[in-house]
């Protein structure tokens, strides 16, 4: 059965972005070495099927990666997984990208997101607003948490709500360089 996963780093303090909307902190973590098991992305993109993003985190990556002078590189991170992205303003498209812009409910999205996925999950890449938006709809699966060995402060929070411990169920904890995985099962709203 397919799950829908918001799989993301995250410092200790709850936040996936620091306050200048920047991931520059997430980079300079320990990792692990050349040692340790497979990339832990890749393992779990191996089994996505589709996947979600806010403006914000499709803009963070533009910018970052510089996609429109290098698109390629989009189809290196993703291949030809399709992607939705959230967003209220207009973006500029990846060349070559299996991208579909929309906005508003979630639900309608997911429904088409499970059909183009396969059999394959969906991951729900950020930003926590969009994740949450997902959660409150009862459509989300799990949350795979990456937590880093820092603290921001500030920042673009994990999940901008309350999901209480009733909803959250720990299913797996792993160590990875000095990244602690952890593995909630996310129950439906009360």
């Amino acid at each position: 059965m397919p799950k829908t996963q918001f799989y993301t780093a995250t410092s200790i303090d709850g936040f996936i972005a620091d306050a200048d909307n920047s991931l520059d902190w997430l980079f300079e973590a320990d990792q692990g070495g050349e040692h340790e098991a497979a990339n832990p992305f890749a393992t779990f993109f191996a089994d996505v099927g589709a996947f979600a993003m806010g403006a914000t985190t499709y803009e963070w990556v533009q910018e970052h990666d510089a996609l429109q002078e290098k698109p390629v590189k989009w189809a290196d991170y993703y291949g030809d997984t399709p992607a939705w992205v959230f967003s209220h303003r207009s973006l500029p498209v990846i060349p070559e990208a299996n991208l579909t812009f929309v906005q508003g409910d979630v639900r309608p999205v997911h429904a088409a997101m499970l059909e183009a996925a396969k059999g394959k999950n969906v991951w729900v890449v950020g930003g926590g607003e969009l994740a949450g938006a997902f959660a409150d709809a009862g459509l989300l699966d799990e949350l795979i948490l990456g937590v880093a060995p820092v603290t921001l402060g500030a920042g673009a929070p994990l999940l901008p709500r309350r999901l209480t411990s009733q909803r959250l169920k720990l299913t797996g904890m792993e160590q990875r360089g000095g990244f602690a995985y952890l593995t909630y099962q996310v129950g439906p709203p009360a």
